[in-house]
């Protein structure tokens, strides 16, 4: 039988989705000692994970804060948002003082993508992104920037209050 051009573009596109699928949120084994819930971010590795049991978490590709902008230790989920708007931290205005007082949700240039964790920790959040091509990068102010499809995921399975341990 033959194969048309298109069919095997269609096989090729699988494989390069398949490929893929490795840096795509999965189910893993984790043990880190904390309660059914909780998010852990692993910054050195580039991964957050939403524990779901003792023994299992759902692991997410991020990216962490650059050199010299991250942080660790406990947080908590102080806000959910849905299509946020972001105003510039004073730290990131200082580097670029050309940003608008506040760039409107869903607008192109805003960094925040389609949903936000707003953190009860200085004005850090769990956040999507307008750049996916940062993802699995030491690329932000401390924010932890998430795929849009994966910050909708966790959107939905956490709550306010949600308690989260950042690790080096």
């Amino acid at each position: 039988m033959r194969r048309s051009g298109l069919g095997v573009f269609a096989a090729a596109a699988l494989m390069v989705g398949a490929l893929g699928s490795a840096e795509a949120r999965q189910a893993v084994r984790f043990d880190a000692g904390v309660e059914p819930g909780t998010i852990v971010v692993k910054s050195s590795e580039r991964k957050l994970y939403l524990v779901t049991g003792y023994g299992s978490a759902i692991q997410y590709p991020v990216a962490v804060g650059r050199p010299g902008k991250q942080w660790s230790g406990e947080a908590a989920v102080q806000g959910k948002y849905v299509s946020p708007a972001w105003s510039p931290p004073d730290e990131v205005r200082r580097d670029n003082p050309r940003l608008p007082n506040v760039i409107p949700g869903g607008s192109r240039g805003n960094p925040m993508g389609t949903r936000a964790l707003v953190l009860d920790r200085g004005q850090y959040a769990i956040h999507g992104t307008n750049a996916p091509g940062s993802i699995g990068t030491f690329a932000s102010y401390g924010c932890i920037r998430m795929h849009n499809a994966d910050i909708n995921d966790l959107f939905e399975r956490v709550d306010v209050g949600t308690r989260v341990v950042v690790l080096r």
